[in-house]
């Protein structure tokens, strides 16, 4: 199991370089950006439409098929299971009530209403038609009902599927896509994000774009150094993941014999050997650099690349502004 390979999550893809790669890393956040904050408040046709303009970036930019073939699987069958889940899932809890009439209502004794005397009556009351002709008791009895005539049902269905014990309603459905297309969003935009630009650009567009933050006195420099130094450590945390399950392999160990306190036990000391790796890691990193010269900003100043827009840079800006325009005016959630 090669970890480097089989979950390249968070890593840079030097080689092929696609056009991706050559977006500038600022533009590239603002797309991220996009990507994350126009599904608020969004309907699910928005929602859905990012992730298949996702995918269809993907194969557009010509990333090879064994980089993001096996991630994007995995999350495509996570958000398609909680797809299903969801909409299978009731939309809200059982409502439990009090009737407002007594249980033994029907158990109480009736009484015979019975017709008072015309003397007795009210001239201008006569509920039960007395004193009138049948033409004119069944011209009443059609104007009343017209008058309580619904009107015509329509499409509109609540309860799209209802096949015991599965019932898909409205509610549930758009939960799930909701939260489906949230999920493959977040975590693909930001994959894909890593995938295509190298951490000293990234580092570089997020210190060019906290420049005036310099003014309250944010060291910029220096966020951008510790973030440059926790993405190039992701590989590392892999490699030593990788190395520490390696290593437990060859052993042949007998969980079955172990048991449960033998086993957690035995990764109780594989996580601490990790901790002491990786603490070994850094400290030689860090010694790496005080070498080099990296003991203050101002001593050392390095410059990642050279941040210039080009013709596609300015094209991409053209095309996110669209995007905004188009989720300003549609998009809403109903």
């Amino acid at each position: 199991m090669d970890l480097l390979r089989s979950l390249p999550l968070g890593l840079y893809l030097e080689k092929p370089t696609t056009w991706l790669h050559r977006l500038d890393a600022r533009v590239k956040l603002a797309w991220l950006m996009s990507f994350l904050l126009t599904p608020i408040l969004a309907n699910e046709v928005w929602r859905l439409g990012l992730v298949v303009f996702l995918i269809l970036l993907t194969l557009l930019a010509g990333i090879p098929l064994r980089v993001w073939r096996q991630q994007m699987g995995w999350l495509l069958f996570i958000c398609g299971t909680i797809l299903i889940v969801g909409s299978i899932t009731p939309d809200g809890l059982p409502d439990t009530h009090q009737p407002r009439l007594p249980r033994n209502e029907l158990n109480f004794p009736q009484q015979e209403m019975t017709p008072l005397p015309e003397e007795s009556r009210n001239p201008w009351y006569n509920p039960f038609g007395w004193g009138t002709t049948e033409a004119e008791t069944d011209t009443s009895a059609e104007d009343n009902a017209e008058d309580n005539e619904l009107p015509q049902p329509t499409d509109y269905r609540y309860v799209l599927l209802e096949q015991p014990p599965l019932r898909v309603t409205r509610q549930s459905l758009s939960l799930a896509v909701r939260i489906s297309t949230l999920l493959f969003t977040l975590i693909y935009s930001t994959n894909l994000y890593l995938l295509t630009t190298a951490p000293e650009a990234i580092t570089d567009g997020l210190e060019d774009l906290m420049q005036p933050l310099r003014r309250f006195g944010v060291p910029v420099t220096e966020i951008a150094l510790t973030l440059t130094l926790s993405l190039r450590f992701l590989p590392l945390v892999l490699e030593e993941i990788q190395n520490l399950g390696r290593s437990v392999q060859t052993r042949a160990i007998n969980w079955k014999k172990l048991g449960f306190r033998g086993t957690a036990k035995i990764w109780l000391i594989v996580a601490e050997r990790l901790l002491q790796n990786l603490l070994l890691r850094a400290e030689q990193i860090s010694a790496a650099m005080e070498v080099r010269g990296f003991t203050s900003p101002n001593r050392h100043r390095v410059i990642w690349h050279d941040g210039q827009l080009k013709w596609f840079d300015s094209l991409a800006i053209a095309l996110l502004v669209a995007v905004w325009v188009l989720r300003s005016l549609w998009g809403w959630e109903a």
